[in-house]
């Protein structure tokens, strides 16, 4: 069985949207939700919020993903931080049910009978969110508070739980905790502590759990994680990081990986255009080869053969400067994929 091509999220806001108005519609949404509000009818909500998530979303489902992970947008610790900060108001890091959800994602189960008649086909789904460790580095630092670390774990635990949607046109096919600090920048605590977090994290059936790093350094660490099915790095980006991860290990901790194979770091790939002398490349410029892409992904599925069983872009695209340009990476890193 092939790998599924599936996508990290971020995806730039198009041209007509400015960040600071994307923004404010963004949290109106949310509250709105949150006191069980129709958002579609509102037209400020409507332009800057709503449609701009289904266009985005329209946009990364032609590129021919398998999984397609709702558009990211907002700013990733946000996402989750706007309602912790509501909850510590309240004195708990626990964030109540009703308000532990991704309003994107209930955008796209709102529109997913449309979407799906587009295209037809039912809409595979996958939604990402920062982890508990990333969230509590943001919020607290590195000294460790063992209740505040577990209040975090089960604030995910909830907001992925709510964003499992199973419907006639629209399935959760994955959810993905990314820990992108882990291994760079880590929580002074002890092994044993960071493995409950992300097992309490991650408690819940019934759907792929993936977890994406940025290092491979601490991927022994997160194969003790139970609750954890796909572990995932950049490759495109970072080539050393398949050295520090085994098929053996794999097979021995019983996970199936995700490795990204076309690069996404915007910034290097801007900046050695630059000194190659071109310092205003076009879109063709920016993507990498199907070639290059390809030859990524044979190296990588030869190494761990039948437990890959996802594969993409490193990470999002919310840094690239069109949503052309990144529709492009992704159509491209689809193509090398699964075509000849």
């Amino acid at each position: 069985m092939e790998p599924l091509v599936d996508d990290i999220g971020s995806f730039p806001l198009p041209d007509e949207v400015d960040r600071e108005t994307y923004n404010k519609a963004y949290q109106l949404a949310r509250a709105a939700m949150t006191n069980g509000r129709e958002v579609s009818g509102n037209k400020f909500i409507r332009e800057n919020f709503y449609d701009v998530t289904i266009n985005s979303f329209r946009l990364k489902i032609g590129t021919g993903l398998d999984v397609v992970n709702t558009p990211w947008h907002y700013d990733g610790v946000r996402q989750v931080s706007d309602a912790v900060h509501k909850a510590m108001e309240k004195g708990t890091f626990v964030v109540d049910e009703k308000d532990a959800f991704l309003p994107e994602v209930r955008v796209v189960e709102a529109e997913a009978k449309r979407l799906s008649e587009e295209f037809g086909k039912k809409i595979a789904l996958r939604a990402c969110m920062f982890g508990p460790m990333e969230l509590y580095l943001q919020e607290m630092g590195t000294v460790a508070y063992r209740d505040v670390l577990d209040g975090f774990a089960e604030t995910i635990r909830r907001f992925a739980k709510n964003s499992i949607v199973n419907t006639k046109y629209v399935k959760t096919e994955v959810i993905s905790v990314d820990e992108p600090s882990f291994g760079f920048m880590n929580i002074a605590a002890e092994k044993d502590v960071l493995r409950e977090v992300l097992e309490k994290a991650l408690d819940f059936q019934g759907i792929v759990r993936q977890i994406h790093l940025h290092s491979a350094s601490m991927m022994p660490d997160v194969l003790d994680v139970g609750n954890i099915d796909v572990v995932s790095f950049e490759y495109g980006a970072s080539p050393k990081n398949i050295e520090s991860v085994s098929r053996k290990m794999l097979e021995d901790a019983d996970k199936q990986i995700r490795v990204g194979v076309s690069r996404t770091d915007i910034g290097s790939i801007m900046a050695e255009l630059n000194d190659k002398g071109i310092p205003k490349p076009t879109t063709e410029q920016l993507v990498e080869s199907k070639e290059v892409i390809k030859k990524r992904y044979l190296a990588a599925k030869q190494k761990y053969g039948d437990r890959m069983t996802f594969t993409g872009p490193d990470c999002g695209v919310g840094g690239w400067p069109s949503q052309e340009a990144a529709q492009l990476l992704l159509k491209r890193t689809v193509d090398a994929i699964k075509k000849p």
